[in-house]
Order: structure tokens, then C-alpha cells, then sequence
């Protein structure tokens, strides 16, 4: 669903299957197996002292009533203060292995889903904001750190610590053994039916999030046109719109949850009438002394504690399965575009050939109608045409961020689906007009984070490309970190950076779509002593609105409406009145291509 549209969503029914629970655990918990084991251990110490003490409340009741000396009285009431603090030490130590157990699986989970994500097609980002990404990357992945620990901690720990409670029951009496064990078998039952009944609401809320983080992204990224065209009410009302769809369904999801707990709440109060009626019934029948009525009435209240805690885990588990549906559904989407057989392709300049080339986005209309060119090795090509003619959409069929629908693109004579898509990119470059500044170093921003460029080399090309003055304005040199929004780099600045990028890379085609556009004159002179160098030795694509760019082309292209117009060697073009080129030329590219 797109954030620009609120459509009000009956949720179906989801349902998550124990194979999958499993997997899930077993795939982020088994790198951790000390830490687990740890963990358990703690949980299996925690639950003996928890079920030893009331044995000793037990004798204290029975010695006091029979008038046994002070000193044993005394003795029995310090050995239950140390079992208590005991288990107090072990519960924290058994809670902070589990946490950190549920915050490693976490980050790494966050890890394999942004992984997967990055190798996901243009076609799949361009339906999901980078809002909305955060949150099905971050804070689905959230809502399953308190998952990975809570079934080492609390959901295995207390299933134990129901059987012990009930194999101690029957030690004192079956009778006492089997009708809290019909009870206990009662509320699990009806609990498990129960299990799934909110799954599907928090999903629903789930999305509903991640909707409202997308509009707020798109919206606090264009802050600046929506102030200037005085959209800002406009953007509220969206706003408290999205919020009331996401405050109805986390609403309805949390009235589901209510149900369950005061499901819960119900079956605890029948537990204590049945334990006070099975003690009184032993007692008054001489089966039993007043000390082990009492125990049997502190085990059901003791037997409440884990389900009363694996109730409100199965709260939170629903929440995570809910996310466990979203995250599978995302892990589970395929690339469109996927590697070839890994053919290799060649060193130097290559050739460029579209041949017989038409595309259009997700079935759409279509962008581009049986293209077809070929540009030499190491050729200079200027590719013009209006906004939407179709320039931007053949590039990103050249880097392969879309395949196209018919026909084929080739490097070098080998088409571009038979090779791996890092070894084309490894092979292709391009410099935009809107450059991309990361948050990190200045030497991340130069080599995208790539440790292994020499220091030597990036001094080199920043003096090669008149960057020195900027440079010996970093305090830290290369080591100085930038904020995303360019660090103080001028526009012409942060240009010539993105030829530096380019120059590290050393690709056999470049791409430079609009790449002077936004310089100023004493930039663009620096930006033309770097294009000689970078021009020599590739084959070259330019998209260009200025005149001074195609001064260096050897073959000119002009798409109108997804298709070539015209293609021709430029100097032929240049000088032939017939031509759009030659038109273009005398009435300035500029106002005619803008």
C-alpha cells in the first residue's frame, strides 16, 4: 500500500508454524550456544530455589504449630532468607545472559534483513520508502529481541517450572496432584486456543507504523517545498490521518490482547478456589497437616506465576509472530534482476550496443521503444533529450537496476544478463548532479568505505582535481567525519568529489548524467581539466544540457518520447541545417531541452 493512500484493512488470519519458530531460533541462537547454555543453567538454578523454599515455609508452619524450640524456628527462617537472596543473584544473572543473548540475535537479524534488502531490485525500493524500510528493518527486528530472550528465560524456564510445581503436587498428595494438574491443562488449552487470535491485529498495527514512519520521511525530506507552497496544513491532516488509522488498529489489536489476559485472570481465580478447596478437604480429612494445605494453596499460586508469564509473553510473542509474518514476507521476495553465469568481462574501454531495447516500469507505460545503437570503444556519446524522454531510464537499464522487456543491452559485445552484477558495476561508473555525501570520514565518503585505497592515492587525485584547498580545511585530514549534508563542500566541491570516486574506481564506462549542471564558472573549469583525464581511455555517455559538454562528444543521440530521433557523428550533425542537432545548437540546448 502506498502512504499516499489509507485504506481501511480487515485483517486475515496469519499463522506461524512451530517449524518456524524453531528455525528462527535455531538459525540466530546457535552462534550463541555458550551464552545459552549459560543462560540455562541460571534458569534451571533459579527454578530449584524457587521450588525448594516453600518446602522449607512448609516445615516452619508445621514446627511452629507443633511448639518445636526457637532455635530450630530460627534456623529455618534464615535458611529461607539465604535461598531467597540466592535466587534473587542467579534470576538477575539468568536475566542478563538472556538479554544479551536476545540483543546479539537481534543486531544480526537487523544485519541479514538490511543485507538482503541492499540486493533487492530498484523495482522493490522504489514501492517501499526508506521510512518505511527503517521500520520493517529496525523495528520489526525489535519486537523480536524480547522474542529470542523470552524463550530462553521465561517460556522454556516456566514450562519447567510447571511441571516441577505439579510433580511436587503429587508428591504430597495425587489427589491435590491431578485437580491442579486438570486446571493447569485447562488454562494451557485455553490459552493456546487463544494463541493466534491477536497475530493477525498486531500485524495490521505493524504496517500501520511502518506507513506512518514512510510519510514522514517523504515529507521531512521535501520540508522545504512544502513550506514554500504553504502545504504545511495540508501535510497535518495526512498526518493525524495516518495516526488515527494506526491508533484504530493498535486499539482493536490491544482489545484482542485484553480478552486473552482477562481469559487469564479468570482461570487464576478458579485455581485458588480449587487449591483452597483441595487443602481444606485433606486437611479436615487428616490426609494431610496445615503445613502441607498451605503448600498446596502457595504452589497454585506459584503454578500461576509461569502461566501468568507465559501469558504475558504469548502477548508479546503474538506481537513478534506478527513480525516474524513481515519478515518473512520481505526475506522472501526475489530479485528480479539476478546474476548471469558469471561470465567475466574484459579490461579497457567497451563498447556500448542497445539492441532492439524497450522497457517500461512495473508494466506500465512504456519508457522506451526498440532502442537501438551501438557506441564504439572508447567513444565520447552525448545523449539529449527533454525531461521524461527516456535518457535516465537507459542508464539504469546499462547498470542493470532493471532488465529490459524486450531485447538486449551489451558491454563489450557480451550481453549485460550473462555477467555478475557486481563485476558490470565493477566496470561502469557514473557521476550525477545530485551527489550522495555519507556520514563518515572523509576517506569512507572518497573510496565508499573501502579500507584498502591507499592514503598516497586519494592525496594524488584530491590534488589532481583542484580539491587541496578544501582539504586543508579538514582538521583531521582524511580521517575528518562529515555530516551527510556534504561536510562544507560547496556544490562544485562535493562534484569534483564524485569524480574522485570515479577516478578510485577506474571504470572501463562512464556515465555523466547532467554532471556540470550546477557548477560555477571557476569550478567547471576545474570539472573540464578532470574530464580530459577521465575521458581518456573509456567510452564515455554524457547527458547534457550545455553546449560546452558536447564539445568533446564524437556521436550525438536525441531521444523524443522513448525513442532515438537521431544519432549521428556530432561534427556531421553539427554542420547539416537539416538536423534537430544543428537546430538545438542555434537556438541554444539550454532553453530548448529544459
Amino acid at each position: 500500500m502506498s502512504t499516499g493512500t489509507i485504506k481501511a484493512l480487515s485483517a486475515p488470519r496469519v499463522s506461524i508454524t512451530f517449524r518456524q519458530y524453531a528455525d528462527l531460533l535455531a538459525t540466530y541462537l546457535k552462534p550463541q550456544m555458550r551464552l545459552v547454555v549459560v543462560a540455562g543453567l541460571a534458569l534451571f538454578a533459579n527454578i530449584g530455589l524457587e521450588l525448594v523454599n516453600p518446602q522449607i515455609l512448609r516445615y516452619f508452619i508445621d514446627e511452629a504449630i507443633a511448639g518445636s524450640p526457637l532455635g530450630r524456628l530460627l534456623t529455618a527462617a534464615a535458611l529461607f532468607t539465604a535461598i531467597a537472596l540466592v535466587q534473587q543473584v542467579v534470576y538477575v544473572m539468568a536475566k542478563y545472559t538472556s538479554g544479551r543473548v536476545g540483543w546479539t540475535a537481534t543486531n544480526a537479524l537487523r544485519a541479514d534483513l538490511a543485507r538482503h534488502c541492499l540486493h533487492l531490485d530498484m523495482s522493490f525500493h522504489n514501492s517501499h520508502t526508506p521510512g518505511e524500510m527503517i521500520e520493517r528493518i529496525d523495528g520489526d527486528a525489535e519486537a523480536l529481541g524480547s522474542f529470542f530472550s523470552t524463550f530462553v528465560i521465561h517460556i522454556l524456564g516456566n514450562a519447567m517450572l510447571l511441571i516441577g510445581i505439579l510433580v511436587l503436587l503429587f508428591r504430597e498428595d495425587w489427589r491435590a496432584g491431578m485437580a491442579l494438574t486438570a486446571f493447569a491443562i485447562l488454562t494451557l488449552f485455553i490459552l493456546s486456543r487463544l494463541r493466534n487470535v491477536t497475530v493477525a491485529h498486531w500485524k495490521a498495527t505493524r504496517e500501520a507504523s511502518a506507513e506512518t514512519y514512510g510519510f514522514l520521511e517523504e515529507r521531512l525530506s521535501g520540508r522545504e517545498d512544502i513550506r514554500t507552497n504553504a502545504a504545511r496544513p495540508y501535510v497535518i491532516r495526512r498526518f493525524y490521518e495516518f495516526l488515527r488509522v494506526w491508533f484504530r488498529k493498535e486499539l482493536r489489536a490491544s482489545l484482542m490482547t485484553s480478552i486473552v489476559l482477562n481469559t487469564t485472570w479468570f482461570m487464576f481465580a478458579i485455581g485458588r478456589v480449587v487449591a483452597l478447596g483441595v487443602g481444606a478437604y485433606l486437611f479436615f480429612n487428616d490426609f494431610v497437616t496445615i503445613g502441607t494445605a498451605y503448600l498446596i494453596f502457595h504452589y497454585t499460586n506459584l503454578l500461576n506465576r509461569p502461566i501468568e508469564r507465559f501469558t504475558n509473553q504469548v502477548d508479546a510473542l503474538q506481537k513478534a509472530t506478527a513480525s516474524i509474518v513481515r519478515i518473512q514476507e520481505l526475506l522472501h521476495t526475489e530479485r528480479v534482476v539476478n546474476d548471469g553465469d558469471t561470465a567475466e568481462l574484459p579490461q579497457g574501454p567497451l563498447s556500448v550496443t542497445f539492441d532492439n531495447v524497450s522497457f517500461a516500469y512495473n508494466n506500465g507505460e512504456t519508457v522506451l521503444n526498440d532502442v537501438s545503437f551501438e557506441l564504439p570503444p572508447g567513444k565520447v556519446l552525448g545523449l539529449l533529450g527533454r525531461t521524461g524522454a527516456g535518457k535516465t531510464s537507459m542508464m539504469r537499464l546499462l547498470f542493470r537496476l532493471y532488465d529490459p522487456d524486450e531485447g538486449s543491452v551489451l558491454l563489450g559485445g557480451q550481453d549485460i544478463r550473462h555477467t555478475t552484477v557486481s563485476d558490470l558495476r565493477a566496470h561502469v561508473a557514473m557521476v550525477t548532479q545530485e551527489v550522495r555525501l555519507f556520514h563518515g570520514t572523509a576517506r569512507d565518503n572518497l573510496t565508499f568505505f573501502d579500507r584498502d585505497v591507499p592514503d598516497a592515492r586519494l592525496l594524488e587525485i584530491i590534488e589532481d582535481l583542484g580539491l587541496m584547498r578544501w582539504y586543508r580545511t579538514l582538521p583531521k585530514g582524511l580521517d575528518t567525519a562529515l555530516p551527510p549534508d556534504g561536510g562544507g563542500l560547496s556544490a562544485g566541491e562535493a562534484q569534483l568529489l564524485a569524480f574522485a570516486r570515479v577516478f578510485l574506481k577506474d571504470p572501463s564506462v562512464v556515465v555523466l548524467d547532467e554532471a556540470s549542471s550546477r557548477l560555477d564558472r571557476s569550478t567547471e573549469q576545474l570539472v573540464e581539466r578532470a574530464l580530459v583525464k577521465l575521458i581518456k581511455g573509456r567510452t564515455v555517455i554524457v547527458i547534457a544540457h550545455h553546449l560546452v559538454t558536447l564539445n568533446r562528444c564524437d556521436e550525438i543521440i536525441i531521444l523524443e518520447d522513448g525513442r532515438i530521433v537521431e544519432h549521428d557523428d556530432r561534427k556531421r550533425l553539427a554542420g547539416d541545417p537539416s538536423t534537430r542537432f544543428h537546430r538545438l545548437l542555434q537556438t541554444g540546448l539550454e532553453e530548448v531541452l529544459a
